[in-house]
């Protein structure tokens, strides 16, 4: 396994639409146990493919507490959501920022596990967030793009600013 270099915002990588996973073989597989790897040692409990520059649909999450509820999902669709929720939200292509996002409280979701089973399952509270939000890094969306221009603005001033400082 290897920890993956992960894109930070305002990397225009992170804005590229990824292409649904054709067949999930070995490749997808190691990808699946790199991502995880690489989630946990951020640490973090949700990660898509695309913020680590692998332009395939696939994420992986863990909300549990003890890092055992790995959940890998290859081609992910809501397929119905209900409800609306805020919560702040943070992510590892953004690190150090935190923001109030809505978002619905219930989604259905269908997808591939690692084997290439499909599966579907029903989500609610912050593994319901985690979907959504790892689903739109798919979809080339960022979470801070739901906040204001003015929002988006100071942080991308906050980030430059400690890419100076740090450089």
């Amino acid at each position: 396994m290897a920890l993956l270099p992960i894109l930070h915002y305002p990397d225009p990588r992170l804005h590229t639409k990824a292409q649904p996973v054709a067949v999930v073989d070995e490749r997808i597989r190691q990808l699946v146990r790199d991502m995880a790897e690489t989630m946990y040692a951020a640490p973090g409990v949700g990660l898509a493919a695309t913020q680590v520059n692998v332009h395939e649909r696939v994420i992986v999450i863990d909300t549990s507490e003890d890092k055992s509820g790995l959940l890998a999902l290859i081609n992910p669709k809501i397929i119905a959501r209900d409800g609306e929720q805020e919560c702040e939200e943070g992510c590892l292509s953004v690190p150090g920022i935190y923001d109030i996002v809505k978002r619905a409280e219930h989604v259905r979701v269908r997808a591939l596990n690692e084997k290439g089973e499909p599966i579907e399952f029903d989500a609610d509270g912050l593994l319901a967030v985690c979907v959504q939000h790892e689903i739109d890094h798919l979809e080339g969306k960022v979470f801070v793009e739901y906040l204001s221009p003015l929002k988006q603005n100071r942080i991308k001033a906050k980030i430059a600013k400690r890419a100076r400082i740090t450089a």
